[in-house]
């Protein structure tokens, strides 16, 4: 670590290779007895050297946005083994899918329904669709990221797409392929994921006898991993809850993992930058802050925090905080963490998830390098921002693109 701290600097993301494709090779090997298709969540994590992986690994990914779908598209991943998700698809983004021929769009409303027909007319297409079902199960996670209960915001009731058959049916612009469903992320039991399994099977079962000419039934993803202390089920788990209730539908199975994947095979390394004590408490200030990973101070979530330095460490209550001018930009607090000195390395663990795909240049920070290591061959991936990103493509009042150039009255910086 001191070595890849030296060569690319501080805070980095560096990202397991071997995690990486060990994980992936566990939900392949924990569903092979069943016809199944996983569709990496791309928001979990979007950097395109992972996205790449993914693809030459041969599965199909989940896309939220035109934005996702172009990385997909830029990573060599298959869009005919892609789907395109998401709350509020804008009619660009729908056409975009539509023009790419991903696999299906999936339907939160009838008034995206009646957008697809529409569209899928102007291209004289058909559109292959799957209603994204809410089926009311609590998923016994935290309420931010909780997407399956009856008054989140994602889906319909399966009344509400019961009702709607008879006009998918009829309507030559749209095929019914699917049904879809995402009750929330970080679940820590498989009782929620076979609860959500049955009641989608129920309705599959329900539509195919109407007529419904479905292929896929796909249960989301949201499978937790382990950060600190939980015990988190493995995809084995998952197959084992959920698998012989889909097999009884005949349809193919849709996985679309995204932080069980990543989470683990990625971590933070930050360097320590001051040290001072407050109220008993040792305050530990790294260069990283909430900018880089936003988790602990969006959702009180908790991460390792390990030292990377070798000497031995005196333990006392400490706190690790970021740079960032905000009380949230807190990593960690504990009674007894290494008591660490300026210059000291660090590694948050468990960061490959929602780290750099929520990262931002809030109070003018630069976001991070992000570097991928294959046993002892380490690969930058993503550089370090610049100065100059943080103006890039702004304009002046009379419309002129400021320039790259870093202001000379502060020297040598950047």
């Amino acid at each position: 670590m001191p070595e890849l701290a030296r060569r690319f600097g501080t805070p980095t993301y560096v990202y397991s290779h071997a995690a990486l494709t060990e994980q992936m090779a566990a939900f392949d090997a924990a569903f092979a007895k069943l016809d199944h298709l996983i569709c990496y969540a791309v928001k979990a994590n979007a950097s395109m050297a992972l996205l790449s992986l993914v693809a030459k690994a041969g599965w199909g990914f989940d896309a939220v946005s035109v934005g996702e779908l172009a990385k997909v598209a830029k990573a060599g991943g298959p869009l005919n083994k892609t789907i395109l998700s998401g709350v509020g698809k804008r009619d660009d983004e729908i056409a975009a899918g539509l023009a790419a021929g991903v696999l299906y769009l999936t339907v939160e409303s009838a008034d995206e329904l009646e957008a697809i027909s529409r569209l899928a007319k102007a291209r004289h297409t058909v559109a292959a669709v799957s209603l994204r079902i809410n089926p009311d199960v609590d998923a016994g996670t935290h309420p931010h990221i909780t997407t399956g209960r009856a008054y989140n915001k994602f889906g319909m009731t399966f009344e509400h797409a019961a009702a709607l058959l008879p006009a998918i049916l009829a309507d030559g612009y749209l095929r019914l392929v699917g049904l879809s469903c995402h009750i929330g992320s970080q679940i820590l039991e498989t009782t929620p994921f076979a609860r959500m399994a049955k009641s989608m099977s129920e309705a599959a079962r329900a539509l195919l006898r109407r007529g419904a000419p479905l292929q896929y039934l796909s249960i989301g993803g949201g499978l937790g991993v382990r950060y600190v202390a939980e015990r988190a089920p493995s995809p084995t788990d998952l197959a084992r809850a959920v698998a012989g209730i889909v097999r009884q539908t005949g349809l193919t199975l849709v996985l679309e993992p995204g932080r069980a994947v990543v989470a683990n095979a990625g971590m933070l390394l930050t360097r320590v930058v001051r040290r001072k004590s407050v109220a008993g408490r040792e305050i530990v200030i790294v260069d990283a802050g909430m900018n880089d990973f936003v988790r602990p101070a969006l959702y009180g979530a908790k991460h390792r925090i390990e030292s990377v330095t070798s000497r031995p460490l005196r333990r006392r209550p400490v706190d690790y905080v970021g740079p960032v001018c905000e009380s949230a930009d807190t990593f960690l607090r504990t009674t007894s963490g290494p008591l660490l000195r300026e210059g000291d390395l660090v590694a948050i663990c468990g960061t490959g998830a929602y780290g750099t795909s929520m990262a931002s240049n809030y109070n003018g920070r630069l976001r991070a390098a992000e570097v991928l290591c294959d046993g002892s061959k380490m690969t930058l991936v993503r550089t370090r921002e610049s100065l100059a990103d943080l103006w890039q493509g702004e304009h002046s009042t009379q419309g002129v693109a400021f320039d790259t150039a870093v202001p000379a009255q502060l020297g040598e910086i950047g």
